[in-house]
Formats: structure tokens, C-alpha cells, sequence
């Protein structure tokens, strides 16, 4: 046993010229493997090094088919560079495939030489495909060699049950090796003169801990230099991920060992750029899994790429940037698949193309996110001005062997009077951390130095990471600001003095939302807004072709992606992923859409994590939905709507409803609920705001009833006006809801309540333009065959009126001044501007403190389908604004 365990350590010592040495693969030849070594040459002038170098790498899925194989020829074929060193790893799912043969055969389980056998399969049905003549046949001899050699040392490991770990990576390392020589085989098959390169002849690497080792540069250099003199060439296919210890014992690279090793080689030959060639156009903002407006990154700085990569960006291994660093060496990141996409060429530090219009977007170049984490938070008085506590803590962790990600001196949950140390840990170590802790601090925890060790689990950490941004002023507070709009709560923060990355420690159930919230507000991808429409009727339908036709140019001036993601009516609803097709939803909803659950259609929109925000748009006139603004709002959710219910219901559910706007970041508008598309709500606030004092607004707030009294004029009978104005489509379908004037009314009550005023709907008196004995009428019917026998009751107010030189005009008023307000009949002057409407214009006069000789107005049309969803997609632009999308 003993002899076998020495013979697994030492097999692999001698591996170049494979096919000249099988010999000394023989198990029966013991002695011949245990002293062999590359002789040394002398350097000598004709080695060549430097810039006429490039350095390409393939992975697995690049050489992952014999196709894709000639593709890799291909691509190296065209490269005009004069001198090509080119690594390979193994073919696709190979390398694990090897390490599955190790873990059979330890396990004494007989299906290693099933599986064994399939690896050979792999790769004969691979040459075959590509190669014929001499290059096959040569190929096919070195295969089944190894696979033999591989079955017999694999016997041996299934009957000692054990294997080291060298043996492993002897075995893995064959993946590489045959990929290797078949690209190098194909390069000639096309007139290429290359020779491939058996790494572990080269590359010398000494283990480093942590499952990582540091190449030997000096050593490594002068093997590679009496390689190249033995084997002058242009084109050189060189395996990846495989190495060599001092000892000339075979090893690995470890994680990425194949970008890494092509790094090595970049710094070895002092290469003018090294190609990593995989499956996507190169680095994004963010992963595009999470966010799919991510956009690919044209530069990145060493320490850019560096940082995203530590937070779990899909860049490179930290590692694999150290080697090229020293020497300026590019590294460009290329997709083998889309050869037209120019890639992410990451270098010493990338210049902006335009340094005078430089700002925040610059200086943050991409998000990454680590999830999976738990916050330890160790805490207490007794920490401040006691030596030593911090590294007790961190050589506690340490003993457990877990990884500290981050470490935060900033912890929201901490009083101010007691001192902390925050950092964070994979959820799979924290429970050994925290037992380590308490273990450690225990008399300090009874003594009441230390207060607890509190342990927050389910959390992700989100970074932002870019060129200096921790010294311009504003990055932060656009990060943030950004998090708070979304109703992100931040649980930690750390900012690395590098000035490369901001951190934050968020609920792993709203990394998805963060990430998405941030990319956006630094304009990485579009302001996206997940739309939920509720009502889809008249005004509902309306807004919805806005939206429409509106979309594209959104996207392009002020880079807002509006997506509606539900649709629901009174009987059915239309929900989606992704986005509702606005050209044809009416279709959808009548053939696809599902039976309304208006609890189901909020959880959909909302908890979308494909888009950050979220806005419901209530289209009704219901109060039972408009009863739900305060939950909605209180969950993060955005509200604009048409609908007068709940800011003119009871006053302390109004009062509830603005207390809890003021207090979160969620956004609660409402300008279409007085004067339609009228800026009425806007200009009411900007007074407000800019700190004008509000005397008195009176206006005519009803397009019907202003079309009925703009109309009703000569000898016209007030009837003929009203069932006028219903075949126009001004009414409702019940002309009664307009004349009682308690539509008015409300809107009345809207604007008093924005000044202050503390009013209920009772508190308003209204002159009702319904007759009193149809008040009570069965039918719309019955009403219209009544109400011309009461036309001589207000034909008399016309007339007097008339004579007077004035006019009738049904208007609402709200006296600040004597807090209180009314809707009735009156009379005006027919100088006077309410006089002068025409159609159903509204029109509303604030007198105040500075527009107090001469009222400030606003006029136009306050009634219709089209201008009442405009006041509502008015709303939707400004939500957007306020979420980050520039204006224009």
C-alpha cells in the first residue's frame, strides 16, 4: 500500500513529448519515473518575447464540440497578430467528468470504467470529425494510451480505496492535454506551423493556502524559455489549468485555473493583450440575469474589474488580473459566439473619450451582488478604548475557517451610545461564527462589557463599484437616495477607502429590486416602472393608448421604460412577466384574461423583482379600491388616480393617507381628481410651497354643468340643454350625478383640505340643480320626461340675470379665510372671466397674498376621456422624474 501511495505521488513527474515517453507510464517500470527532468538550455538571443505576442484563451464551452473546435481554429487563423500563444481548457463538462472517475474508483464503485469509457468516446468521436490520415491516427494512439494508463491507475485507487491529491490533478489534467492537441492538430491540418505546449513542463506554482497556489515567475520563465528553444514556432496551443509544484509533482490552478494560467503566460511572454474568449459580448453593469436593461461595459480599470469580481460579478478571478497588471497587459473579454461584439477590455486605467463631460454615470461603472450572507454584529460599551477587541473577534472567526466578505463600523442597528463590529459571512459558517463568539467573549457577555452577539440572517450585499466615485461628491448620496425611492432598508454600509466600491447589506428578498433600483438611477439602464392599471374603462382605455403610442419616445428622451404588467376590471383581469403587448390588450384580456382577484393583481405587479418600482393607476370611481391606497402605500407601492373617493371621503382616513406620504418615499399624486388635465393640484402646491397664503379658489369645476350654462342662454329651455349635453356625451349616464353637484363638491373638499382646511363632505353646502320631486324618480327615464315641467324655475334666475347684464354659473368655492367652502348658483358679470367659457372649459381663479388684486387663473378643458387620462399620464411622467429619469 504503502509503495502504491508513493508511486500516485510521483507518477505524473515527467510529461513532455507525451507520446516519446509512454514508457515511463508503465506501472512495471517503477524506477524509470522518479528522477525525470527537463534539461536545462542555455537562453539564447532568438528567444522572442514582447508585444509581437497575443495571448488567446478558450474555456470549455469554446472547444466544447468539434465544431466549435474549428471555430477556435478559425479565430486563431484570422488573427493577424505575428505571434499566437493559444490556451485551451478541456472540453465542455470534461474536467468534471475526470473528477467523477477519482470519486468512482475511491468509492469502489464499477461504473468508473463505464464512465471512463465515455470520456474516450468523447473524444475519438471528437477527432474523427476534424481530423483524418496520419494527424487521426496519431491522436487516436496517445488516447488510447492514456485511457489505458488512466484505467489501470484507477484499478489500483478502487482497490486501495484512496487516492492523494495529486493523483487528481494528474488525472483532471488530461481534459486539457487532449483538447490541446487537437486544436494544434487542426492548426496544421489548416497550414498552421504551431506545437502544443504541455504547461506542466513550464508553469511552476507553490501552494499558497486556501485552495490557491502562486506561480514560481523566475523558474517558470527559464523553463519556458528553454521550451521555446526546443520548440521554435509562432503558434503555440498551451494547456490551461495545469501545472507543476517544485517537486515536479502535477498540479492545478485551482478555480478559473484557465484564465489564470493565461494570464501567467501574458506575463511570461510580456504579451500585448490576452484574449479571455467566452459565451457572452463581454462585462455588464450588472448580471443581465437580474437586470435585463444591463448594458456591456466598453473599459474596465484593473481595480474595477477586481472589485465587481470579489462581489460576485461574472468577471474574472481576482486572481488571473495580478500576473498582466505589473506589465500593462490588456485583457479583453470576447464572445466566441458573437465575434462582431468588440468585447470589455479591462487595463491600467481606462480614460473617459470626453473628460469635460465627466459625472456621476462615469464614475460608477457596474453593480455586483453576493448573496446567501448573515450579518454578525458584536456589540457593547465596554468595546470603546479596549485594545485588541477587534482582532480577538476576527481570530475567533478565523479558527472557524470562515470568510469574512465585509466588515461595517457603521451599523443601523446600534444605539449611538454603544460601540460595534459588523461584518458579514456565508449563512452556511455563521452559526460556527456566532458560537466561536460567545464562546470567546462569554465572561465579557456576563459582565456586561459586550451586549450581544446578534446574528441577522437572509441578507445580500449589493455593491457599486467605479473609478474613484467615493471621492466625488453626490455618488453616495444618489445610491442611497435611489435605495430609499425603492423602499430599500439598508442594514449596513461599508466604503472602501480605495475609493473603487460603496457596499450596502440589504434582505435578500430585495436584492433583485435594489440592484435594479440602482443600475437605473445611474442611468445604466432605463427608469423602470412596473404599471398596474385598475379599470381598465373610458379613462383607463384611454391612458392605456397614451402609453402606447408614447412608449418609444419615453425610452429614448428621458430613458423612463414604463411597463404595465396587470390589467383589471370589475369581472377580469390580464397579468404578465414581462410587459402587456399595448397594441393588443383589449384582445388579450377578453381571450387570456383570468377572473379578477384584485389581492392577487397587487402581489403580481408588486412583486415583480424584474422592475424596482411599482404604481397602481385607479381608474374607477370606487371607493372600496380607493380604501386600499393607505395599505398599498405603506408596502412601497406608488398610487395615481382620477378617483376623488379617498381624498374627499372621511376626513380621518384622508388625514391618515397624507400623514403616511409625508413620511415614506412612496408617491401618492392626484392631479386629474380637479380640473381633469388641468394643472390645478400642481399650481395649488407651487403657491403653497413657495410660501404664497391662500385666500380663496373659486371655480367652475364641472365640464357638464359648464357646458349646460355656456349653452343655456336666449330662449332656450334648460331641458332641451341637458338632454343636449347627454347625447354629446358630457353627462353621466345619470345627468342627475352631475346637477346634484356633489361631484363638485368633492372636488371642493379636495382643495380645501390642500390648504388645511379640516372639512367633511357634510360640511359643504350644495344647491342641487335637480328639482326636489325628481330627486326620488325611479328611472333616468322618468327624470327626462319630468324635468321640462320645472323649466321655468331657473328660466327665471336667467332672466334675471340677463337683466342685470350678467350670467348663471354653477361654481365651487373655498374661503380660507372663513374655513369653510360651498357649490351653488350664481351670478356673474358678463366682463367678468368666468363669463367668457365656451364648450365645457373649466376655469379656477386663486386669489392669494401675491394674486390678490388680480386672481391667478387657469383655464381649459376640465371634461373628456382624453384630457383626464393626459392629467394621469402627466402623473405617471412626474413619478418617473422623481425616481430618477432626467428631464427634458
Amino acid at each position: 500500500m504503502g509503495r502504491l501511495l508513493a508511486f500516485s505521488a510521483l507518477t505524473p513527474a515527467s510529461f513532455s513529448s507525451h507520446m516519446e515517453k509512454r514508457e515511463s507510464y508503465n506501472f512495471k517500470v517503477y524506477s524509470s519515473i522518479t528522477d525525470v527532468s527537463t534539461p536545462e538550455v542555455p537562453v539564447e538571443s532568438s528567444i522572442v518575447k514582447g508585444d509581437s505576442w497575443s495571448i488567446h484563451k478558450f474555456g470549455g464551452t469554446c472547444v466544447g464540440t468539434s465544431q466549435r473546435i474549428q471555430n477556435v481554429a478559425n479565430i486563431v487563423m484570422d488573427d493577424s497578430s505575428e505571434r499566437k500563444l493559444v490556451v485551451v481548457s478541456a472540453m465542455s463538462k470534461v474536467t468534471d467528468m475526470m473528477y467523477d472517475l477519482i470519486e468512482k474508483a475511491q468509492s469502489r464503485d464499477d461504473s468508473y470504467e463505464l464512465a471512463l469509457d465515455a470520456v474516450f468516446e468523447k473524444h475519438k468521436l471528437t477527432a474523427m470529425d476534424l481530423l483524418d490520415g496520419e494527424e487521426l491516427a496519431s491522436f487516436l494512439s496517445t488516447l488510447t494510451f492514456d485511457i489505458n494508463n488512466l484505467k489501470a491507475m484507477l484499478r489500483a485507487i478502487y482497490i486501495a480505496g484512496h487516492g492523494n491529491e495529486s493523483f487528481s490533478a494528474f488525472v483532471a489534467g488530461h481534459g486539457e492535454l487532449w483538447s490541446a492537441q487537437i486544436l494544434s492538430y487542426v492548426l496544421r491540418k489548416g497550414g498552421i506551423d504551431c506545437n502544443w505546449m504541455d504547461t506542466r513542463d513550464v508553469l511552476i506554482v507553490t501552494p499558497a493556502g486556501s485552495n490557491q497556489v502562486d506561480p514560481d515567475y523566475e523558474e517558470s520563465e527559464k523553463r519556458l524559455d528553454n521550451w521555446l528553444l526546443k520548440n521554435p514556432s509562432k503558434v503555440v496551443v498551451a494547456t490551461g489549468f495545469i501545472a507543476s509544484t517544485p517537486q515536479k509533482i502535477p498540479t492545478t490552478l485551482k478555480r478559473d485555473g484557465s484564465d489564470f494560467s493565461a494570464a501567467i503566460m501574458g506575463a511570461l511572454f510580456k504579451a500585448r493583450q490576452v484574449t479571455i474568449w467566452t459565451d457572452v459580448d463581454g462585462v455588464y453593469s450588472a448580471d443581465p440575469r437580474k437586470v435585463s436593461e444591463a448594458v456591456i461595459l466598453n473599459t474596465l480599470s484593473y481595480q474595477e474589474a477586481w472589485e465587481m469580481s470579489y462581489f460576485g460579478a461574472n468577471v474574472l478571478h481576482p486572481r488571473t488580473i495580478i500576473p498582466v497588471m505589473p506589465y500593462d497587459i490588456p485583457i479583453v473579454i470576447r464572445n466566441i459566439f458573437n465575434l462582431s461584439a468588440p468585447g470589455t477590455k479591462i487595463c491600467r486605467e481606462p480614460v473617459s473619450e470626453n473628460e469635460e463631460k465627466q459625472n456621476l454615470e462615469t464614475y460608477v461603472k457596474g453593480f455586483a451582488t453576493i448573496d446567501n450572507l448573515a450579518l454578525v454584529n458584536v456589540e457593547g460599551t465596554g468595546m470603546a478604548g479596549v485594545p485588541g477587541t477587534a482582532s480577538a473577534i476576527f481570530g475567533a472567526v478565523k479558527d472557524v475557517g470562515a470568510n469574512v466578505i465585509m466588515i461595517s463600523q457603521a451599523y443601523f442597528f446600534t444605539a449611538s451610545s454603544e460601540h460595534s463590529v459588523c461584518f458579514a459571512v456565508p449563512e452556511k459558517e455563521v452559526k460556527a461564527v456566532a458560537k466561536a463568539l460567545e464562546a470567546r467573549f462569554r465572561q465579557a457577555l456576563n459582565a456586561g462589557r459586550l451586549s450581544q452577539i446578534a446574528v441577522i440572517p437572509n441578507c445580500s450585499i449589493l455593491a457599486a463599484v467605479g473609478q474613484k466615485m467615493a471621492s466625488t461628491p453626490g455618488v453616495s448620496a444618489t445610491l442611497f437616495n435611489a435605495l430609499a425611492k425603492a423602499k430599500i432598508n439598508v442594514r449596513a454600509i461599508a466604503q472602501g477607502c480605495s475609493e473603487y466600491n460603496i457596499t450596502v447589506v440589504v434582505k435578500r428578498e430585495d436584492c433583485v429590486r435594489a440592484l435594479r433600483a440602482v443600475h437605473s438611477r445611474f442611468y445604466l439602464s432605463k427608469t423602470s416602472i412596473a404599471v398596474g392599471i385598475i379599470g381598465p374603462g373610458l379613462i383607463g382605455a384611454t391612458l392605456l393608448n397614451q402609453l402606447r403610442d408614447q412608449a418609444a419616445v419615453l425610452k429614448e428622451k428621458s430613458k423612463t421604460d414604463l411597463r404595465v404588467m396587470g390589467i383589471i376590471g370589475s369581472k377580469k383581469m390580464l397579468l404578465s412577466d414581462t410587459g402587456i403587448d399595448l397594441f393588443t390588450w383589449k384582445e388579450l384580456l377578453k381571450e387570456k384574461g383570468e377572473k379578477a382577484d384584485l389581492e392577487k393583481f397587487v402581489h403580481h405587479v408588486h412583486g415583480n423583482h424584474f422592475i424596482p418600482n411599482t404604481v397602481l393607476v385607479d381608474c374607477t370611481s370606487s371607493t372600496e379600491v380607493a380604501d386600499h391606497y393607505h395599505d398599498w402605500l405603506h408596502t412601497g407601492i406608488h398610487v395615481i388616480t382620477p378617483n376623488k373617493k379617498a381624498n374627499s371621503g372621511p376626513l380621518d382616513k384622508y388625514l391618515k393617507l397624507r400623514a403616511l406620504q409625508k413620511q415614506s418615499f412612496t408617491h401618492y399624486f392626484y392631479e386629474a381628481t380637479v380640473g381633469a388635465g388641468l394643472p390645478i393640484m400642481h399650481t395649488l402646491r407651487d403657491l403653497l410651497q413657495t410660501g404664497d397664503r391662500i385666500i380663496r379658489i373659486e371655480g367652475i369645476f364641472s365640464g357638464t354643468l359648464s357646458y349646460i350654462f355656456n349653452n343655456f342662454v336666449d330662449t332656450r329651455a334648460f331641458s332641451d340643454v341637458v338632454m343636449e349635453a347627454k347625447a354629446a356625451g358630457y353627462t353621466e349616464p345619470d345627468p342627475r350625478d352631475d346637477l346634484a353637484g356633489t361631484d363638485v363638491a368633492r372636488k371642493v373638499i379636495i382643495l380645501a383640505r390642500e390648504c388645511g382646511l379640516n372639512l367633511e363632505l357634510s360640511d359643504i353646502p350644495v344647491q342641487s340643480l335637480v328639482p326636489d320631486p325628481l330627486k326620488e324618480t325611479a328611472s333616468v327615464d322618468d327624470f327626462i320626461q319630468r324635468l321640462p315641467s320645472f323649466d321655468s324655475d331657473i328660466a327665471t334666475k336667467r332672466q334675471a340675470a340677463e337683466d342685470a347684464g350678467e350670467v348663471l354659473r354653477y361654481v365651487g368655492v373655498v374661503d380660507v379665510n372663513n374655513q369653510k367652502g360651498a357649490v351653488e348658483l350664481r351670478r356673474y358679470k358678463k366682463q367678468h372671466p368666468f363669463a367668457q367659457l365656451s364648450g365645457s372649459d373649466n376655469i379656477i381663479a386663486f386669489t392669494t397674498e401675491r394674486y390678490n388684486k388680480q386672481p391667478l387663473i387657469v383655464r381649459g378643458p376640465g371634461a373628456g376621456a382624453e384630457v383626464t387620462a393626459g392629467g394621469v399620464f402627466s402623473d405617471i411622467l412626474r413619478l418617473a422624474s422623481n425616481l430618477g429619469a432626467p428631464s427634458y
